[in-house]
């Protein structure tokens, strides 16, 4: 579906599901370099069990145009603009990996369009390393199959796929290399460049909040998931068996802790 959001065309899926403004609605937000896709199992189910879904593409991602945000408060702001532009007072905020930086950042600076926030694969602040940063300015195929493998447990081309004769890292590798050029670098920038709140900026957060991070994750390691929820008030913890891009390596399991809280 899209929208018109800051003066440009916006592209949300809807999870097969025609898009009705009155039911409660979650916004799904995706990490670098990728696009609404990696959210495909449980923006489906959400859109078939009594809930309107925007899994977005961001700017210069998937099939929204424009330029990239180069900051996660830009893409923040935008996030809330779409809210808007789609008739909503308010949602339930989704992100994974980046995405979880811009779902804080938009309930931080936008409580008001946010009803419940669940980061997904977290940390804050988010380092990036200097090898995979450099690798992503020089718009390397390095960089691509960095974020391809890093992104899931070790030995997942071993790991079996919820979809039939779908690969794990194959697939990764095949959406983040649909990725427009430069996005990566800039994605990975702003996650660099964004700072984690002060502690009393985030214990006014007063929606509930679920953080959910996985024991394999090699980008976003469980331990920074577990000091996330730490520093977040009231968060709810929930620790899955997988790597980082938990959607496609544990999407039941991630469906079932989601399912728990929305």
């Amino acid at each position: 579906m899209q929208f018109i959001v800051q003066g440009y065309p916006a592209y949300a899926y809807t999870g097969g599901r025609p898009f009705e403004a009155r039911s409660p609605a979650i916004v799904f937000i995706h990490g670098a370099a990728f696009d609404h896709s990696v959210w495909q199992w449980q923006s489906r189910y959400f859109a078939h069990h009594g809930h309107t879904v925007l899994a977005v593409d961001l700017p210069a991602h998937g099939r929204s145009p424009g330029r990239a945000r180069p900051t996660i408060e830009a893409m923040a702001a935008w996030i809330a603009a779409l809210i808007e532009a789609a008739g909503l007072e308010h949602a339930a905020v989704v992100g994974h990996s980046m995405g979880s930086l811009v779902a804080l950042q938009c309930a931080i600076a936008h409580a008001e369009r946010v009803s419940k926030l669940a980061l997904v694969g977290t940390s804050l602040p988010m380092p990036v390393g200097e090898a995979f940063l450099a690798a992503a300015g020089d718009d390397s195929p390095a960089a691509l199959d960095m974020e391809a493998v890093w992104g899931h447990a070790r030995n997942a081309m071993l790991a079996t796929s919820a979809v039939p004769g779908v690969a794990l890292v194959g697939a990764s590798r095949q959406l983040n290399g649909r990725a427009r050029t430069h996005v990566l670098h800039t994605d990975l920038a702003a996650c660099q460049a964004w700072q984690a709140p002060p502690a009393e900026k985030l214990a006014r957060l007063a929606m509930p909040i679920l953080v959910v991070a996985a024991k394999r994750d090699q980008m976003t390691p469980f331990r920074a998931g577990q000091a996330a929820a730490a520093m977040l008030p009231r968060a709810q913890l929930a620790a899955l068996d997988a790597g980082h891009a938990m959607m496609t390596e544990a999407p039941r399991e991630l469906l079932r802790v989601l399912r728990g809280f929305l």
